[in-house]
């Protein structure tokens, strides 16, 4: 099992090594945003790096979590958690949440 929180802390060491930003955090949103822009691209391109694009957009969000104090591993399970909890009902080909 990888451990997320290690991943955190080794994406933001290299950001610092390599002079990358680590305190503008609208910046760092943007850029999460046009690495996923960038996988969207890839696969309606049918390009070969889909895979290495998606990995753009979970270092970023690491990169993120670790700048903002926030243990993404730990917020995933969580929300894992209150998904699977949740019901749904389809109406009309749309699933609507009917409780938690």
């Amino acid at each position: 099992m990888v451990d997320l929180e290690q991943l955190q802390k080794r994406v933001y060491r290299n950001k610092i090594a390599k002079g990358f930003n680590v305190t503008d955090i609208y910046q760092e949103f943007c850029y999460t945003y046009g690495e996923l822009s960038e996988a969207c691209e890839a696969y309606m391109k049918k390009k070969d790096d889909l895979g290495e694009e998606l990995a753009d957009v979970v270092l970023y969000l690491l990169g993120l979590s670790e700048i903002l104090g926030i243990n993404l591993e730990k917020e995933i399970l969580n929300k894992i958690e209150k998904n699977e909890k949740r019901q749904y009902i389809q109406k009309e080909g749309v699933n609507i949440r009917i409780g938690e």
